[in-house]
């Protein structure tokens, strides 16, 4: 009941600070599978696509006073997804990994959004790892590769010299943590991804995973904030 009367209220067009403190609240009981049972529904899903600005295509990300609600929505959905069969299902027909794709290719060249771009590669992450299905669309349909190896590319602030060949500056400061945990969520989105990609067919493909080898060599090459997270980077 908790949980349906934070949703009935996230529905309606509130301040954003309420908006945010309802999602707080969600995201904390949306780690018990138990909760999540009744409130597992298209039209709660939808409340927090929403509010996560995935259905709004055509809309850049403007207003940082809506970033946080953004993040909050985005760990909600991180959270209920992982927890809920129910709510993976429904990912797949909400098409909510083109939405991720499409609010992604939106954190381009963005200041203040490293949290969202790290949460949408997150979610990414769980659905490719828990559907099947939708890792087939990513690689297939939404150009995943090409789009997880960009996001990789930004989060390291990549510089190329040749077409396979990066940059490379031995005096370079270490990754922010940010930039890091990004970089941490590109790669386990990738890893899914190309999970079934040993036989690589065409020469788009050939190029792709060149330039993906490429960039994936600079990060070995890359240190983190911490020797911690290094390690998980690497």
């Amino acid at each position: 009941k908790l949980c349906e009367g934070i949703l009935n209220i996230l529905e309606k067009d509130t301040e954003t600070s309420c908006q945010l403190a309802c999602l707080e609240a969600l995201r904390i009981l949306s780690r018990d599978k138990k909760v999540l049972v009744p409130v597992t529904t298209k039209r709660n899903m939808q409340i927090l696509v929403r509010l996560a600005k995935l259905d709004a295509v055509e809309d850049p990300l403007e207003r940082v006073s809506e970033f946080p609600v953004i993040v909050e929505a985005l760990k909600c959905l991180c959270n209920i997804i992982f927890n809920s069969d129910v709510a993976q299902k429904l990912s797949l027909e909400l098409n909510l990994a083109a939405m991720l794709c499409n609010l992604l290719e939106k954190c381009k060249d963005q200041q203040f959004i490293d949290d969202i771009k790290c949460f949408d590669l997150r979610l990414l992450f769980l659905l490719s790892l828990l559907h099947t299905d939708i890792r087939s669309q990513l690689r297939q349909e939404l150009q995943g590769v090409q789009v997880l190896t960009q996001a990789l590319e930004s989060s390291l602030s990549v510089r190329w010299t040749e077409e396979y060949k990066v940059a490379e500056d031995r005096d370079r400061p270490p990754l922010s943590l940010q930039e890091t945990d990004c970089a941490i969520e590109a790669l386990k989105a990738l890893f899914n991804v190309t999970l079934d990609s040993w036989n690589v067919h065409s020469k788009n493909e050939s190029h792709q995973f060149r330039y993906m080898a490429a960039i994936l060599r600079h990060c070995l090459l890359t240190t983190g904030p911490t020797e911690d997270k290094t390690e998980e980077l690497h």
